[in-house]
């Protein structure tokens, strides 16, 4: 980036038929089923699927049972793995279990009860301790109407359009697995022009290239990209090897967690590293995260800035945030120390009054696990919600 805010950056997105997106969906499949019927398990579990089998293991705690194989076999159906000739069937392939219960180390930190004559009564979310050390970022910005970078907006939109006119047979002759990629010209910090777009996209035996391509940019492209931010320059490239019928967990293995990026902000801000899928919510991994977004979400809503970074950090069965940073990149209409200052007084970051806060021990997880967990219109997220915008506003006693 120049000191004028010209630069080119690239996000990506993957469909939901990606061996690791799969994963991540089977994972937090599993957590759904469980705190439907046990809100207050403890579930890490993560997913590895390859050609014919699939493995889950993890650690669980809970009294209640569920079938964690047909679980699995149920998202892949959904997906659409429901052909033998995609070298993947959700009936016929493998599913291997290793689960245990969680590390008794880790719930003796976390855990905290109310008693009543040596009998717990009440579990005490302002005492929860985190589930984990670590850091954990939270982004927003006002690029687009869901206070998100415009490049992972796109990425995931191709994505799910590519699902979409599989799904409908809007194009014939597609497959499960697929990819996007959208490059995008910044001209004075905003988004000017579309440079690139890439799909891959798996297809049959059958499929012409050529035809497939044109299709693609028709009915994929350019029912997603605004036409105003594409012009004679647009490169567009759909299968750039040329063939695309080997995929899926045919061709790769996937693995719970390992598409971060795509997850979040498609690199546009930082990253702690902590996936999400599979995690209950007293990992601050998944909620402290989810909370980060919704700080930085209302701070850019409130107009306090136009692009903020929110950093928290914990200690592993510790309530309080070891740190709190805000970062408004100089758009801020007070000082990023002023602000922080303002957040830890207008916002619980304790790990269960996040919980609490934003009701997350209930079924949400599988709906984020594809198309990325942020910016969704298309869902009720309780971390999207601008509700305290008016609080931040009384704090700073701007208007």
């Amino acid at each position: 980036m120049n000191s004028k805010g010209n630069f080119i950056f690239t996000s990506e997105s993957v469909t939901e038929g990606h061996p690791d997106k799969l994963c991540d969906q089977i994972a937090d499949a599993i957590l759904d089923e469980i705190l439907s019927k046990d809100p207050k398990a403890r579930v890490a579990v993560e997913a590895l699927i390859t050609n014919g089998v699939i493995f889950i293991a993890g650690e669980v705690t809970t009294n209640v049972y569920v079938e964690i194989p047909d679980i699995a076999r149920k998202v892949i159906k959904d997906v659409g793995y429901t052909d033998a000739r995609y070298g993947f069937h959700w009936e016929t392939s493998g599913v291997s279990t290793a689960i245990h219960a969680q590390s008794s180390d880790i719930a003796r930190g976390v855990d905290s009860y109310k008693e009543k004559e040596g009998k717990v009564v009440e579990e005490n979310l302002e005492t929860l301790g985190a589930g984990d050390q670590g850091l954990m970022f939270g982004f927003a910005c006002d690029e687009t109407k869901e206070l998100m970078p415009l490049p992972i907006v796109l990425a995931h939109n191709l994505a799910k359009r590519l699902a979409e006119v599989r799904k409908k047979n809007i194009i014939k002759g597609l497959r499960p697995d697929g990819k996007s990629q959208i490059t995008i010209a910044y001209k004075n910090g905003k988004p000017h022009s579309i440079v690139t777009v890439l799909i891959a996209a798996q297809h049959d035996e059958n499929v012409k290239s050529e035809k497939l391509k044109k299709e693609i940019i028709e009915k994929v492209i350019k029912k997603v990209v605004p036409a105003k931010l594409l012009d004679a320059k647009t490169n567009y490239y759909v299968n750039t090897t040329g063939r695309f019928v080997t995929g899926g967990p045919q061709a790769d293995t996937g693995l719970t967690g390992r598409k971060i990026i795509v997850d979040t902000y498609g690199g546009y801000a930082r990253h702690g590293g902590g996936a999400f899928s599979g995690k209950d919510p007293t990992k601050v991994d998944r909620s402290a995260q989810y909370m980060a977004r919704y700080v930085a979400k209302n701070i850019v809503a409130a107009g306090l800035a136009t692009k903020c970074e929110v950093q928290v950090a914990y200690a592993i069965g510790r309530p309080e945030p070891m740190n709190v940073l805000i970062n408004t990149y100089g758009t801020g209409k007070i000082s990023d120390e002023e602000l922080a200052k303002i957040v830890t007084k207008t916002f619980d970051l304790r790990p269960g009054m996040i919980i609490k806060h934003l009701g997350l021990r209930r079924p949400l997880y599988r709906q984020v696990a594809a198309y990325g967990h942020f910016g969704r219109p298309d869902i009720d997220l309780p971390w999207e919600k601008t509700d305290m915008v008016s609080e931040l506003k009384k704090h700073t006693k701007i208007s």
